[in-house]
């Protein structure tokens, strides 16, 4: 399974966006199972309604919930982070957490943000 990050599916939802284009090619090539998580819903869904866009495609997509076992390691993700001397964004701890414990890869384009969880079996996909 491929989880899609918030940077992705903006790309993609961009009409104009030839990366979002190029992004969508790629994914339909790889005939993997696609979703994202309900903390990128929240993401996109509140940008999109920011700037009034349309909102009816992207909740067709497939959405992991947030569960207890996602929150016990998102924590921990979290901390290790700050002790490496490599804080991260709490929303992104959150992502990790649920990737990794579907066994999932996370496509995104902003690899700064996620790289810290390479060191904890995160797989980031570069298509």
């Amino acid at each position: 399974m491929i989880v899609l990050d918030t940077d992705v599916l903006i790309e993609i939802f961009d009409k104009r966006s030839i990366r979002g284009d190029e992004a969508l090619t790629k994914l339909l090539e790889r005939s993997e199972d696609v979703a994202t998580t309900v903390i990128n819903l929240h993401e996109i869904l509140y940008g999109l309604e920011k700037y009034a866009r349309p909102v009816k495609d992207v909740l067709l997509l497939p959405v992991i919930e947030y569960t207890k076992r996602d929150a016990q390691l998102s924590a921990e993700l979290e901390l290790k982070a700050e002790s490496l001397g490599k804080p991260s964004r709490r929303a992104d701890a959150m992502i990790a957490a649920i990737v990794l414990n579907r066994g999932a890869s996370l496509y995104t384009f902003d690899l700064k943000h996620f790289n810290v969880f390479k060191n904890f079996g995160l797989k980031l996909l570069q298509l």
